[in-house]
């Protein structure tokens, strides 16, 4: 029983930044995302009888006891659900830089919610999907699909009604987003953590929920009309608020780094020269800028040219998860010794 698939990550024009409930990760605000061509997770799930533990291979390492007690929690989800209680080799790789505000986590628990059901033979789609993704990282259910992508917070308890869909697909609006690489170290605070703190703590965040659902609105609307301009001003607009309820936590904290201020103040460089760019940043350092392809290359060189800049990725739209050809049975799973 084995499958294989691939997510890519997604960046955020509205943020998720909250839970109502922490199990299954419902979120305090609705968000909305385009999934990118650039950065993927794929993931091999092989469940075997001959197992009496999961095992989790990341990156060609096996994970550390924290991440693979993590991955058990979800992969109980999917056995409860299927019926099988079969334990499962997990090989995971990332062709994106990990826990450095690239949403790596996105597309590895849309790509391990996909390989996992498909392998215990539940063949899930869209809807279905999206909801089990969500419960092992929210802006997983996010990268389900592919293009510019909506998650419904949803009212109820259960999260029946807490999913994510397309709202126009990749090939329907080509938009340029360069992902800036600042750094690919790990994030002193992780996503799950920083919100938590902020939704407990910031006297800041009131203000963010009385202001988010008119930026999805806004945004959305945008979206269907091809608005680029609206589009931009109202996502960066909101990258900042979400940015602004961490310094007020206790203790504050932030993700931003001294690169993240010259990365931005490079955009307003290019506004006041005509160049429509825009920046947003989720939970970490990096930075990403929406322009449109006629001005992507103007953009770029201007970035690559910032002294503190690593890399800058030119993405696009991409598309959401889709199954591989399976690879041949893994070595534990033939009753060999690793």
């Amino acid at each position: 029983m084995k499958a294989t698939a691939r997510a890519y990550t997604n960046i955020a024009l509205i943020k998720y930044w909250g839970k109502r409930d922490e199990s299954l990760f419902l979120p305090m605000n609705s968000s909305l995302s385009i999934t990118l061509d650039k950065f993927y997770t794929t993931t091999t799930v092989e469940f075997c009888s001959c197992l009496s533990v999961d095992v989790f291979v990341l990156n060609n390492q096996l994970a550390s006891e924290h991440d693979l007690a993590k991955i058990t929690r979800f992969l109980d989800r999917i056995r409860q659900l299927s019926g099988k209680g079969y334990r499962a080799v997990v090989n995971s790789t990332n062709n994106v830089p990990t826990a450095a505000g690239f949403a790596s986590s996105a597309s590895g628990f849309a790509a391990l919610t996909a390989a996992a059901s498909k392998a215990l033979g539940l063949n899930l789609e869209g809807e279905s999907l999206s909801k089990l993704a969500r419960q092992g990282s929210g802006s997983a259910c996010r990268s389900i699909h592919g293009g510019f992508v909506e998650w419904q917070k949803g009212e109820k308890p259960d999260g029946t009604d807490s999913f994510a869909k397309p709202i126009i697909s990749e090939k329907d609006w080509d938009l340029s987003i360069l992902s800036v690489q600042l750094t690919s170290k790990p994030k002193g605070i992780t996503s799950r953590d920083g919100m938590k703190r902020t939704v407990e703590t910031s006297s800041f965040y009131s203000g963010w929920l009385t202001t988010v659902e008119q930026d999805f609105q806004t945004a959305k609307e945008a979206i269907k009309d091809r608005d680029f301009e609206k589009l931009g001003e109202v996502a960066e607009a909101n990258a900042l608020k979400m940015h602004a309820t961490t310094l007020a936590a206790t203790p504050p904290f932030s993700y931003w780094t001294s690169a993240t201020f010259e990365v931005i103040q490079e955009v307003y460089t290019l506004r006041s020269k005509g160049i429509q760019a825009y920046f947003t940043i989720d939970a970490g350092p990096n930075v990403k800028i929406l322009c449109q392809p006629k001005d992507e290359q103007i953009v770029y060189d201007a970035l690559i040219n910032v002294p503190i800049v690593q890399e800058v990725h030119i993405c696009h739209p991409g598309q959401g998860v889709k199954y591989l050809s399976n690879l041949k049975p893994s070595k534990t799973c033939r009753g060999e010794k690793q």
